[in-house]
């Protein structure tokens, strides 16, 4: 793990359950080649957990803002933290 890697936790809410958001997190992801997971939260929001380079998390970040074409985001919270190096692939959590 390089010393740019980090962790971007993630909380997105409005339109985002039921319009393949998890999906499109997760190819967003791989296609970044970032590790972690997405999954849906009771309150109807969506959170994301990934690792990878600063530069590569930032597009997904980037990303997250906009969503899937059927997603209407309201709001994106997000934080940086070191990353774990504990996270191999993007999963989809139930």
């Amino acid at each position: 793990m390089s010393a740019d890697h980090q962790r971007l936790h993630a909380v997105v809410r409005g339109r985002v359950q039921g319009v393949s958001f998890r999906y499109a997190t997760q190819e967003a992801a791989q296609r970044l080649g970032l590790a972690g997971w997405v999954r849906n939260l009771p309150d109807g929001a969506v959170e994301v957990a990934a690792e990878g380079p600063r530069a590569d998390l930032e597009k997904l970040l980037a990303f997250l803002q906009r969503g899937p074409t059927a997603a209407r985001v309201a709001e994106v919270q997000s934080e940086w933290l070191p990353a774990s190096g504990e996270l191999r692939s993007l999963d989809i959590r139930w």
